[in-house]
């Protein structure tokens, strides 16, 4: 393999359709390998559930020998169990990383959302939109189910993070920003 390529596998947590994205970047740029979903919708039990993600995650790292995973981390919602949900089902898409051994970087939805677009309150037709110009991907390859460009939003977060020394940085919600950046806020 190149050494200036690298594969990346992003992942769009969720309990009933979880989302997933694939780039490869040579050297400064970037394309799409593959995208798509697991729908867990039929599936009734929860642990059968967190079992089905461990198992198409793990089926996907196989399939595409990712160099690196990066993840939308859950945002805090109101509804607690939904955040368990969500939690858990993010734990085992991670799991299944650490089992092969592959670098984790986790992303706030803002975060994803201001890399790709710029602005951190973008819808996820917006995020799609844009991805689709930068990747220069088809109306045809544009999926059914946003989780999938969601998850290629964090594959390509993280490509754009990629050699800037503020990558590790992650923050937890606007009041955690503003305490770490005094000085970019203008008063």
């Amino acid at each position: 393999m190149n050494k200036a390529e690298k594969i990346i596998l992003g992942i769009d947590p969720g309990t009933n359709v979880m989302g997933y994205g694939i780039i490869r970047v040579v050297g400064n740029k970037a394309e799409m390998v593959a995208m798509g979903v697991i729908d867990m919708r039929k599936v009734g039990d929860t642990y059968l559930r967190l079992g089905k993600i461990f198992e198409r995650v793990t089926g996907i790292i196989d399939e595409f020998l990712p160099d690196e995973m990066a993840i939308e981390a859950p945002f805090f919602g109101k509804n607690v169990q939904s955040m368990l949900k969500l939690g858990r089902a993010q734990g085992v898409a991670i799991a299944a990383a650490i089992h092969h051994s592959i670098p984790i970087h986790e992303y706030a939805p803002l975060k994803i959302k201001m890399a790709i677009t710029g602005q951190g309150q973008a819808s996820k037709e917006q995020v799609a939109g844009m991805l689709q110009r930068l990747l220069h991907l088809k109306e045809e390859e544009m999926p059914r189910f946003m989780d999938a460009t969601d998850a290629l939003g964090a594959a390509y977060c993280h490509f754009m993070q990629m050699g800037k020394p503020e990558s590790d940085v992650s923050y937890h919600g606007w009041k955690d920003f503003a305490a770490r950046n005094q000085s970019r806020i203008k008063k």
